[in-house]
């Protein structure tokens, strides 16, 4: 009799395993279906909450004003579309006077650059050169010696109120610190950056 009750369990067992699988009610689809069911709830699984997105929003449009203060002080003009957001913080920069005297531009213009997000008057003389790096009438564009950003990072800091550990928020200090060992691990002169 025990042999017949544990035969009629595990067939029990196989049947039930059966029913389940058959109607995929553990399968992976159920999970997207919650997946979904939250996306529609307006949670989302890969970014930003709402609430997150609205903050970002707002920030934005506080940064979007710096700008144009910045540009009403003559203190921002940049070379690529969109907002520079690093030069916004920093207190303005002229992106396109950097490009134009070969000196280099900050890691936002920079990536902008490479992303073809130069504006129509900076386009007209972009270029790539055999390596494929970005150019402009012809010279490599390269990113801003680590001094200068250092320098722009603690200017950053001293208008935002940002701690920063390791730098200065004084920026005639920052300066100052040009000569340091940060200068050692600047990009090559020859405009070897990628």
């Amino acid at each position: 009799m025990r042999t017949g009750v544990k035969f009629l369990a595990a067939l029990t067992l196989v049947v039930f395993g059966y029913v389940l699988g058959a109607s995929q009610a553990l399968s992976p689809a159920t999970v997207l279906a919650q997946a979904d069911a939250k996306k529609a709830a307006g949670e989302s699984s890969g970014g930003p909450s709402q609430a997150t997105q609205d903050k970002l929003k707002a920030a934005s449009d506080a940064l979007t004003i710096a700008m144009g203060a910045l540009q009403t002080e003559t203190l921002y003009n940049p070379a690529t579309q969109g907002m520079n957001a690093f030069a916004v913080l920093a207190g303005g920069l002229n992106s396109r006077e950097d490009l134009e005297r070969g000196r280099g531009v900050d890691p936002e213009t920079f990536a902008a650059l490479y992303a073809g997000l130069a504006t129509d008057e900076i386009a007209a003389e972009i270029g790539r050169d055999t390596e494929g790096r970005v150019t402009y009438k012809g010279k490599v564009v390269r990113m801003y010696p680590i001094s200068r950003i250092k320098a722009l990072y603690a200017s950053r800091a001293a208008l935002t109120g940002e701690e920063l550990p390791g730098l200065t928020t004084d920026p005639s200090k920052a300066k100052a610190k040009k000569k340091d060992a940060g200068d050692a691990a600047a990009p090559p002169a020859d405009g070897a950056n990628p």
